[in-house]
């Protein structure tokens, strides 16, 4: 494998594009003439110049090249903005996880540089399909054509070209990046109608079906979602809307999937599906939730009522239960907190329980998604008959919504549950959440749930 090369241009700023441009150019020329084609796969050249104070979403939002991704960490340690395509690799129907994780690490293996391919997948591969979600596909990832990454504190620009490309496509692009920061008077418009499927009406009668449907030990959880749609007199810009949600929202994964103008699945995800480094794993169960309190001792009050509430408690021991045997047929040594604790996010609370283990030899990324998506706390419990139950009440297609998105690495990956989540198609924008459903919830209740869940979105569009 051709080693990564990596060139670093001091005191280069967000007002010396030529020469960032520059430094890009003259190292694929260089790398071109060392290439070669690995296995019929094609190689990818990467080419990246150190730059400072370059922030990567004011980077994107000032982009007009159709395709945009973005993904940033709930730490915020690393985040990356990414505009254009240099390969893509994309279905319409369902998908063999091992054959499309095999492609992607097929490709991953060929590159000169540290890539990955942002992307993800529906939450299920069957049902009717909508057509807003067409520029989606079943699944799609994507190695961005250029990208400013922040690890750590330390800005990179990159640019990932495939090897059989010409170098004036290349240059041709480059010139049309913006390097400058995003007008600050971008703003998001203000919605001009709201529908939601189902209405009030239609949700009550989808959970009171849902629980006379239950069996003790047979089927006991089935998690219902909304879709609320958001209707506006202009194009949304998804990275504006973006930009607004992280600045909202705490604790949370972020992430933008942008195939083509005017669609775009938007969220700030607070669950990790897994990240995988090497051979350890991490992930985390997610379930029972409360709202944030306006003072403190409210706060805590519903924390502590979160933490002993029978129902929220139970509805948490599936998701773990589900988890750890997941994992337990994968890991060697598999750890777990002993007990749940509260995450705290802008609007909501949540139980969550972590897990930490050490895979087996031979376990691969198709394993763990085939294995823990859907998780009880986006579908149900059982799985099969929750899905079921889904497909039969839920008026829409859920698309990405709750499904698997992330990011696929050469030694590491990282998928989080596209849940707090939205789809912008043109002029609209369709919002999802959902709420488990067992034995003691009230269609009340858990309607009121999902509007707190779908408030960070909502505060955001409402102080546009």
């Amino acid at each position: 494998m051709l080693a990564a090369m990596w060139t670093t241009l001091k005191q280069i700023s967000i007002y010396e594009a030529d020469r960032i441009k520059e430094a890009i150019v003259a190292q694929l020329i260089r790398d071109l003439r060392e290439a070669k084609w690995h296995s019929r796969q094609p190689v990818i050249l990467r080419a990246e110049v150190r730059v400072e104070g370059l922030d990567a979403l004011s980077w994107l939002c000032a982009q007009r090249l159709g395709s945009r991704g973005y993904w940033s960490d709930r730490d915020d340690h690393f985040e990356l903005a990414g505009v254009g395509r240099a390969d893509v690799i994309t279905g319409d129907s369902g998908v063999d996880y091992r054959v499309l994780m095999g492609m992607l690490h097929d490709r991953i293996a060929t590159a000169r540089g540290n890539v990955r391919y942002l992307g993800g997948l529906r939450f299920s591969m069957d049902g009717p399909k909508e057509e807003a979600w067409d520029p989606f596909k079943a699944y799609r990832f994507i190695l961005p054509r250029f990208e400013v990454v922040t690890r750590n504190s330390t800005t990179t620009f990159a640019c990932n070209m495939l090897a059989s490309e010409n170098l004036k496509t290349i240059e041709a692009d480059l010139s049309a990046l913006a390097f400058s920061e995003t007008d600050p008077d971008i703003r998001l418009p203000a919605p001009v109608a709201r529908h939601d499927h189902p209405d009030q009406e239609g949700w009550v009668a989808n959970v009171e079906a849902s629980l006379d449907s239950f069996e003790p030990g047979k089927y006991e959880k089935v998690v219902l979602a909304r879709k609320a749609t958001f209707e506006f007199n202009e194009p949304l810009n998804a990275a504006v809307l973006l930009r607004s949600l992280k600045e909202d929202t705490s604790q949370c994964f972020h992430f933008c999937f942008q195939p083509a103008s005017g669609a775009a699945f938007v969220g700030a995800s607070p669950e990790r599906l897994y990240r995988r480094d090497r051979d350890l794993i991490r992930t985390e169960a997610i379930a029972g939730s409360r709202p944030r309190g306006i003072s403190p001792e409210e706060d805590q009050a519903f924390s502590r009522e979160l933490s002993r509430s029978e129902k929220e408690l139970r509805e948490h021991r599936y998701v773990v239960r589900d988890i750890r045997k997941s994992l337990m047929r994968f890991c060697s040594v598999l750890d777990a907190d002993e007990k749940p604790s509260v995450l705290k996010l802008s609007r909501c609370q949540h139980l969550v329980t972590i897990f930490r283990g050490k895979l087996r030899q031979g376990v691969k990324d198709a394993d763990l998604l085939e294995t823990l998506h859907p998780t009880p706390a986006v579908g149900g419990w059982p799985t099969a008959r929750a899905l079921q139950e889904i497909a039969s009440l839920e008026p829409f297609d859920r698309g990405w919504y709750a499904g698997p998105v992330g990011w696929i690495g050469k030694d590491a990956a990282q998928f989080v549950v596209g849940i707090r989540s939205g789809l912008v198609e043109g002029t609209r924008l369709h919002l999802f959440s959902g709420a488990g459903i067992v034995d003691g919830s009230t269609p009340e209740k858990e309607w009121d749930e999902i509007e707190n869940k779908i408030s960070d979105f909502v505060a955001v569009l409402t102080l546009a």
